[in-house]
């Protein structure tokens, strides 16, 4: 592989796949010969909630806290492992970083990994990094691969046909990397009407399933068809496949579906008690998580709530890592435990797996992982004498922490470990991304040789078939 490639050489390359890929009739009419499950799977879930914290949290500034060194001008960055005192959770022995406090009240419902590790893909991209974890592939690639929520509402459709299988909540793509970070929100060559429902903003969410303001629903009935007709008649119709133009069809004629229906009422967060609510209002991701488990009420198949990534903001933490990271703790503690509680409490959470993920972790002076470091993207001194150079500032990939609530998984269980002093890598049972992606499948059912026939060879769910489950995180 050439490790040598720039931002504008992923975008190029990546975006031209799936530009390709949506438009060449050829290899997307094999698209459904899938394969049939040998053995039926006994499924454990029907929902998935994916937390993401996007932009590299660090494990030893979050769910596996290591030596606490207070801030001091003159320290040694060498000194630094952790910026944050560690605090007791509900399982004896367990240890959260300072601001976590109220998700390690909750821990006895799930599963703590702490030694998952994030892909060498050379010169680290966080959007390398986040379509990787996302798709199970690494970019880029021949074909438009499908996000992993585009493989659940393909492989196993809607809990509630009224309600989008695959909904994304909280990233907007009109920021830093947006091109990029489309890449991969895509169903790829299974079709649109199996691509995400876009919601940037909670806050605005029923605004996503409405006509626009001052349009009335006969107007917007109209342009509704014009727009199918636009579909069947326009260059798409020369130029598309009849699958992919049927897709999109079938995608238009479900959002539509959802306008006029009474689940639309899901997104308007309004509706929310004042008290519930004001738990989950701690800013655009909070509020996400109280939508998520709105539309788990209604049905939905596969929900994600992003922190948003945009460069060298939220959980991007190049300088200012003590103090951006306490702020980030307050956005993501409360709704975070709010959520599992109230999944919980409403009998949803035995059927619904949460993951709460990151793309990588993060480290004082390590840039990638010991034995396959990349170049420097942040200068950080060897003495630290103003706060802002105090944090993680560095991207890990050989360390990263994550957490499984719910669909089957050990209530109280921790699984792995990292290195107690630097450099704080995977020590024990180290898990990667197709093992994640294929233990989250076996929960809902899928089977793990799932696959469609692209350019004449299959393409599986996990690269080549051959992710396998963690059967250890089930109870």
């Amino acid at each position: 592989m050439n490790y040598n490639w720039r931002r504008r050489d992923f975008l190029k390359k990546t975006s031209a796949a799936s530009i390709a890929a949506m438009a060449a009739g050829a290899p997307i009419s094999a698209l459904l010969n899938s394969c049939s499950p040998k053995d039926q799977i006994t499924s454990k879930a029907d929902t998935v909630i994916l937390l993401y914290m996007a932009g590299g949290m660090a494990h030893t500034e979050t769910f596996d806290p290591k030596r606490y060194t207070p801030f001091r001008k003159g320290m040694e960055s060498k000194e630094v492992l952790s910026t944050f005192k560690a605090v007791p959770t509900i399982l004896d022995g367990i240890n959260f970083s300072e601001g976590l406090e109220k998700i390690g009240q909750v821990m006895d419902k799930g599963s703590l990994i702490r030694s998952y590790v994030a892909a060498d893909l050379g010169h680290i991209l966080h959007t390398r990094h986040q379509y990787n974890w996302h798709t199970c592939y690494e970019p880029p690639q021949s074909v438009a691969v499908p996000h992993m929520g585009s493989w659940m509402a393909k492989e196993l459709g809607s809990v509630n046909p009224v309600i989008p299988a695959f909904i994304n909540i909280g990233q907007r793509f009109t920021v830093g990397e947006g091109e990029e970070l489309k890449a991969f929100h895509s169903a790829g060559f299974l079709g649109s009407e199996y691509g995400p429902f876009l919601i940037p903003d909670p806050t605005s969410g029923l605004d996503s399933v409405r006509p626009p303001v001052g349009m009335s629903t006969k107007r917007f009935e109209a342009r509704n068809q014009l727009y199918e007709n636009l579909v069947k008649e326009s260059a798409m119709g020369e130029f598309g496949s009849d699958y992919q133009k049927e897709s999109l069809k079938r995608s238009m004629e479900q959002a539509y579906m959802l306008l006029n229906s009474p689940e639309a009422k899901a997104f308007d967060l309004s509706l929310e008690p004042k008290e519930k609510y004001d738990i989950y209002n701690t800013g655009k991701f909070g509020l996400g998580c109280l939508m998520a488990k709105r539309l788990v009420d209604q049905g939905a198949r596969f929900i994600s709530v992003t922190s948003e990534y945009e460069p060298f903001k939220g959980w991007d933490t190049h300088e200012n890592g003590h103090t951006r990271l306490t702020d980030m703790k307050k956005q993501v503690d409360a709704p975070i435990a709010q959520l599992i509680k109230d999944l919980d409490e409403s009998g949803r959470l035995d059927r619904t797996i949460v993951v709460l993920a990151s793309e990588f972790s993060r480290d004082m002076l390590t840039e990638g992982r010991p034995g396959a470091t990349v170049k420097d993207q942040v200068e950080v001194p060897d003495i630290i004498e103003d706060l802002k150079n105090y944090g993680m500032h560095r991207h890990f990939t050989d360390g990263c922490s994550m957490l499984m609530f719910g669909g089957g998984i050990k209530k109280g269980h921790v699984y792995g470990k990292t290195a107690d002093e630097r450099p704080c890598k995977s020590i024990e049972n180290p898990i990667k991304i197709a093992g994640i992606h294929q233990t989250i499948y076996h929960a809902l059912g899928m089977d793990p040789e799932t696959n469609f026939e692209i350019e004449k060879r299959p393409f599986y769910t996990t690269p080549d078939g051959h992710g396998e489950a963690e059967m250890d995180l089930f109870a």
